[in-house]
């Protein structure tokens, strides 16, 4: 099993894409500990982050106090729902966050089992939790529960895969052509992509790009792919390598055969409709493409934008690192055009988008959610804990009208992922004369 521990500053954000799988029936809540419970044991957005808001408003400035957890069996283990909770209930406190509120997603959208948890990394009194050794002990913690559940071990080749495919090339580190085996070798085995520019999008972010070139050979019309080492602006940065030097897995025929592959993979994929939910709620919550890629970034969404000499956008294209596809916007969504952000960003006209993915119920929780004792919260708390509360409402309100298409009226508001954040640091310190 592969544990891998993200960090961030945006608790909305974390709880926003696990919901929204949540919602679009690619997945649902398989345990909740020290969650406060609602009447009717379903949940939004909202109501799951008021059990944090008093761990957030206490919070001594920790920038990145969300933690976004993904537990990850060999897709060959069956495991259960039960094990699942087992599972999740001892990493946490191993990893000294067993008395943390956090919440337990389980992901049923890709073949591949998995769970997602999402929680603070501070306690009650606003300390941050030791992160020391960190990787050590999960790794740690992970041969355990491999041990107690007689889960199919991970090889250490495997558990050095994820960091080794997601290191960018270095040019001035020699052996390019090492380096560019390591990361091409890897990339069809894990993401779906159906075109030359999707993979393209996915090699830059490893600055590496591809080029196809043809030609005549004795008579017959050839194709063939060169492989270019990039630096960190995205330009030229050494000689051409043939795609023949790293096997037939790196060849123009083998590549389409993957985008044919890819293509069949992906059609009607569920985890399509979740991808254009958080590309528009992105899009409806940011005012430019800085802030708009960091609101996708902290949740496993790279973005690839494509520009000509002028700085007109001709292409945007999303990889999502969730469920392993690459897509462009135009295939993406109609709605989601190049000309959509290029309107938005270099002529600042706001977007007007009605994507409208079929909302559903929550699943409702299947174990017991107890109360957090609230004896020890400050006096100024409940103040502070109803204005934390409406921010995370206004928040849950451009979740929902990004889902079923903004209202005139609302168009002019400001969601901005870190606001909730900022304006509860800006209450402590007036509340504390700092």
């Amino acid at each position: 099993m592969i544990a891998k521990i993200g960090r961030s500053g945006n608790l909305y954000g974390a709880l926003a894409y696990n919901q929204l799988k949540v919602e679009n029936e690619n997945g649902y809540i398989l345990f909740a500990n020290k969650m406060i419970e609602t009447a009717n044991g379903h949940y939004s957005v909202a109501q799951l982050a008021q059990s944090f808001a008093p761990y957030l408003i206490a919070n001594r400035n920790t920038e990145k106090h969300t933690l976004h957890i993904s537990l990850n069996p060999d897709p060959k283990d069956k495991v259960s729902d039960d094990r699942y909770r087992e599972m999740a209930k001892d990493y946490m406190r191993e990893m000294g966050y067993g008395e943390q509120p956090f919440v337990v997603f389980k992901h049923t959208d890709i073949d591949r089992s998995h769970i997602h948890i999402v929680s603070v990394c501070v306690d009650e009194e606003g300390k941050k939790i030791s992160d020391k050794f960190e990787k050590m002990r999960s790794m740690n913690v992970c041969r355990e529960l491999e041990r107690k559940h007689g889960l199919i071990p991970a090889t250490n080749k495997e558990r050095n895969q994820n960091d080794k495919i997601f290191r960018p090339i270095d040019y001035r580190a020699g052996d390019v052509k090492s380096q560019i085996a390591s990361v091409i070798r890897h990339l069809p085995n894990y993401y779906q992509y159906q075109t030359l520019g999707e993979y393209n999008a996915l090699l830059s972010l490893f600055n590496i790009t591809t080029e196809k070139v043809e030609g005549e050979l004795q008579g017959k019309m050839q194709k063939g792919l060169l492989y270019i080492p990039l630096n960190e602006k995205g330009e030229r940065a050494g000689h051409p390598f043939k795609a023949s030097l790293f096997g037939k897995s790196a060849g123009f025929t083998s590549v389409e055969l993957h985008f044919e592959k890819s293509k069949t993979v992906l059609k009607n994929h569920p985890s399509q409709k979740t991808l254009q939910s958080a590309v528009t709620i992105a899009l409806q919550s940011t005012s430019d493409e800085q802030a708009f890629k960091k609101q996708l970034g902290e949740q496993g969404i790279n973005v690839v934008v494509r520009r000509n000499d002028t700085g007109r956008i001709y292409g945007i294209t999303f990889i999502d690192h969730n469920s392993k596809a690459v897509w462009n916007e135009s295939r993406l969504s109609k709605e989601l055009s190049a000309n959509t952000f290029n309107d938005y960003w270099n002529n600042n006209i706001k977007p007007d988008i009605n994507i409208k993915p079929d909302i559903k119920e929550p699943v409702k929780l299947q174990s017991k959610i107890s109360r957090p004792n609230d004896a020890g919260l400050p006096a100024e708390e409940p103040h502070q804990l109803f204005n934390f509360l409406n921010t995370i409402e206004k928040h849950e309100d451009g979740l929902i009208e990004a889902l079923g298409g903004l209202l005139p009226e609302t168009q002019g508001e400001d969601y901005e992922e870190q606001d909730f954040t900022n304006k509860m640091k800006k209450k402590r310190k007036r509340n504390t004369g700092n």
